[in-house]
């Protein structure tokens, strides 16, 4: 489990990120370094308990025409225009070691699990003068959880989100600004894998339960960042709202707010010579 844990924990933090490109401005086509993080993550959103992760990971980034690679995700781009993107985009999360869960206590593990589908990615502003842009993003994605030796469909899930991105946000720093927020929307297969309660794991704190499909909360994520010459750096939080959702009344749902939050610095030592458009 610990391996298993590692390894979504670094694929989760690539959906944790926000973009960070500079508007309209040429950079190079691939580069290639290292970086650490250190995240602090709730077991799963409704969770009240958190885990630290410390975790050292590869940064990557590739600003093809069609395969993009980027700190915000891994994506296939199938169609663009000038305000229209459609790919394909992935996102993770981190198994839970229901024994170190007082509230899954007894209850099966749950598997690591990610999510794949496409997104549609609206641009609704852009000012290259005030160096800011307004997206909506729109993925549909399928839920699959694995331990690594079998894979698990478990459900659907649609999280359309609202991204604001702004350039030099204080004024000659270099600092950059990003903002997303949206609903989150998945069917009773997916909220059953995290907060239904089979009659059999049943106690008297903890009576079964069976989650519904519809709306499942909401989110809010903020980053900060800034680029050296070979360093950047990026901070970040991000807070889940579920009031309101489907399954809040689930016994597994301990908290209806939750934080999440991390740092991280990465190196590059690599980069291209050919210089592309960021918005590429």
């Amino acid at each position: 489990m610990c391996i298993h844990r590692w390894l979504m924990a670094a694929f989760a933090l690539v959906g944790l990120l926000l973009p960070g490109s500079v508007l309209c401005a040429e950079k190079p086509l691939w580069e290639f370094g290292a970086g650490l993080a250190l995240l602090r993550m709730p077991d799963y959103r409704g969770s009240d308990e958190s885990r630290y992760y410390v975790l050292p990971y590869p940064y990557l980034i590739y600003r093809g025409d069609v395969l993009k690679v980027d700190r915000e995700r891994i994506s296939g781009r199938i169609f663009k225009t000038d305000r229209l993107l459609l790919d394909i985009s992935l996102f993770g999360n981190v198994p839970v070691d229901s024994s170190k869960n007082t509230a899954r206590s007894g209850m099966p593990d749950l598997d690591p699990t990610f999510e794949i589908g496409p997104s549609l990615n609206i641009t609704l502003l852009k000012k290259q003068q005030g160096r800011y842009k307004l997206n909506l993003a729109l993925p549909v994605r399928a839920f699959f959880s694995t331990d690594f030796s079998s894979l698990h469909h478990q459900g659907w899930v649609f999280s359309p989100k609202l991204i604001f991105e702004k350039e030099d946000f204080i004024p000659q720093t270099g600092l950059k600004l990003g903002i997303s927020a949206g609903p989150m929307f998945a069917d009773s297969s997916c909220n059953s894998y995290y907060y239904s309660v089979d009659p059999v794991y049943a106690t008297a704190s903890r009576p079964a339960y069976s989650a519904g499909g519809g709306y499942s909360g909401s989110t809010l994520a903020v980053s900060l960042n800034k680029g050296f010459e070979q360093l950047l750096l990026n901070a970040f939080v991000g807070a889940d709202f579920l009031h309101g959702a489907v399954y809040e009344d689930s016994p597994l749902v301990k908290k209806k707010n939750s934080v999440m939050c991390g740092f991280t610095v990465s190196w590059i030592f690599l980069k291209s010579a050919k210089q592309v458009p960021t918005d590429k």
